[in-house]
């Protein structure tokens, strides 16, 4: 039995390399030149490739590349962003914090069981003793502390600023402070400082240049678009494992909890049945990014800083820059906006006419003082905000809403059985 595992083991690690055989890795050093592949090789519309350009553009953009098996299909800089302008990812960065949680597990330093008190001290929140002893490392990765995000400074890591809300595992919350507390975490368990650690696990074996500033990661476009490969490749780089640990990557890109099912360790999924969004409490139905293929799994960050990575599609996509429209942590409704684009130019309508027929229901969308509603049923509806709370609605005779009350963000319309997500934007 024993050797029948061992088997199976050598077997995945042997199907992983192969399946490597096809994906190009440039050298592992910072300046390395890198493979190209024409678009029109792969069968693309090169007649949508201005339009891409021109969306970008008009969207705030700075950089954005597409991978096809390792090699660049598109790259694209604008204004006076080069390929060696340096940006921030924001909260795109979380997902490298889970890598290095992972490597951190790894190598002996720490288990994602363990309780964060081990780590951070006992009193790092301002719950009781029994409550903080609940919260995990693992909570951390999930968002499911527990700790009352409703506070003004998200960011604050001070116990005053940690309240309870809920017993950790129980309740989903897009805390920053507590993602901002598992690299305290790392750092005292590796007794490394956090960039020493990042360097000497990730950016040296793959030749990614970046640092972290105040707790956020910079780097230029392709040193994204290098971490995207290898999380592609998951966590192993042209052969060499980053990780060995293949369990602890399906985990960090698959559902981590039962509460908010488009959630994985830091990663957020595409093509899950429902979704809560940073700062609210409400679970909407469907998937993340409709116009993006069902399997992909991103890293987003606020002001729209964007890894996607597609298995389906062999594509690992980036996008840097500001925000395209009010800016919002994480997912916006830029994601399904750029898949749109990207879809037009390389020739496949997954996920378009379904988005399309949602937006015709309900337009314009973005939206400033009004919104109609095609085919409206009553004239009533309920209009919900991010953090769940309620609305009713008048609707006229030719679906007109007034929704000029509404502050600007992201909201859901809900009229009988029919649901749309749509954006307020003065």
């Amino acid at each position: 039995m024993k050797k029948l595992f061992l088997l199976f083991c050598f077997t995945l690690y042997f199907n992983e390399i192969s399946a490597q055989g096809n994906y190009y890795f440039p050298a592992a050093t910072t300046n390395a030149a890198w493979d190209t592949i024409s678009p029109s090789s792969l069968g693309w519309c090169m007649n949508y490739k201005d339009s891409l350009d021109d969306f970008l553009t008009q969207s705030n953009s700075k950089a954005c590349i597409i991978l096809v098996n390792g090699k660049i299909a598109y790259e694209k800089y604008i204004g006076t962003f080069t390929q060696d302008s340096v940006w921030y990812w924001a909260s795109a960065g979380k997902t490298i914090t889970s890598l290095l949680t992972g490597i951190a597990q790894e190598e002996g330093y720490l288990n994602i069981s363990d309780t964060s008190s081990k780590y951070l001290g006992v009193g790092w929140t301002n719950c009781t003793q029994a409550q903080e002893d609940k919260i995990t490392i693992r909570n951390q990765l999930t968002m499911t502390s527990g700790l009352d995000d409703n506070v003004s400074n998200t960011d604050c890591q001070e116990p005053a600023c940690l309240g309870y809300a809920a017993d950790a595992g129980t309740r989903w919350a897009y805390h920053n402070a507590v993602y901002l507390l598992l690299q305290k975490v790392i750092a005292t368990a590796t007794g490394s400082t956090y960039q020493n650690y990042t360097s000497t696990r990730l950016l040296a074996p793959t030749g990614m240049f970046g640092v972290w500033f105040d707790s956020v990661f910079y780097s230029r476009a392709r040193d994204m678009a290098r971490f995207g490969s290898l999380m592609f490749n998951k966590g192993i780089w042209n052969g060499d494992s980053i990780i060995h640990n293949q369990n602890y990557v399906n985990d960090a890109i698959n559902t981590s909890q039962a509460i908010n099912n488009s959630y994985g360790y830091l990663w957020w999924l595409n093509g899950k049945s429902s979704y809560m969004l940073p700062q609210s409490q409400f679970v909407f139905n469907g998937e993340i990014i409709p116009n993006a293929p069902s399997d992909v799994y991103c890293a987003l960050g606020k002001n729209d800083q964007k890894i996607y990575i597609s298995p389906s599609r062999n594509m690992v996509v980036i996008r840097m820059g500001n925000s395209a429209g009010i800016p919002l942590y994480a997912l916006s409704n830029y994601d399904n906006e750029l898949w749109a684009a990207i879809n037009q130019f390389v020739c496949t309508t997954t996920g378009i006419e379904s988005h399309q027929k949602e937006n015709n229901l309900l337009y314009p969308n973005p939206a400033s003082n009004f919104i109609r509603l095609k085919n409206s049923t009553s004239n009533t509806a309920i209009i919900y905000n991010l953090q769940g709370m309620m609305s009713k609605v008048g609707v006229s005779s030719e679906g007109k809403i007034d929704i000029s009350r509404f502050n600007p963000g992201l909201y859901m319309l809900k009229q009988g059985e029919r649901i749309y997500k749509f954006m307020i934007a003065r």
